[in-house]
């Protein structure tokens, strides 16, 4: 079979209400912070605000027990972020959640994959 167009990524969020705690996009968004240790730059490298970056991580510092990521002020050091230890653990875990939920929907991925043009 020759790589196909389509693909499928099954979503999982954490939720409190409407409120969402942690998913894709803020995996994503400590994945950048971990690679770039800026929340600017990650921010850029995710073409969002550096605004509406440092609120999604207000969220999940506010909701997971322990803070997710550090951030550290400028001056003559120019400051940066970092993911705790308890970021690096959330990410993991979620980042095997969706390995787990995509062989999970494998098979019928195979099936609805036969049906598609």
């Amino acid at each position: 079979m020759t790589p196909s167009r389509y693909s499928v990524r099954p979503r999982i969020r954490v939720t409190r209400g409407n409120l969402v705690i942690f998913g894709p996009g803020k995996a994503d968004l400590l994945e950048a912070i971990a690679e770039t240790g800026s929340i600017r730059s990650a921010a850029d490298e995710m073409g969002m605000s550096y605004m509406r970056a440092w609120s999604l991580i207000r969220t999940m510092n506010a909701e997971f027990l322990e803070p997710l990521v550090e951030k550290n002020r400028g001056g003559a050091l120019k400051g940066g972020a970092a993911l705790t230890s308890n970021g690096e653990r959330v990410l993991r875990i979620y980042r095997d959640m969706e390995k787990i939920s995509m062989k999970a929907a494998n098979p019928g991925w195979k099936k609805l994959l036969n049906l598609l043009k």
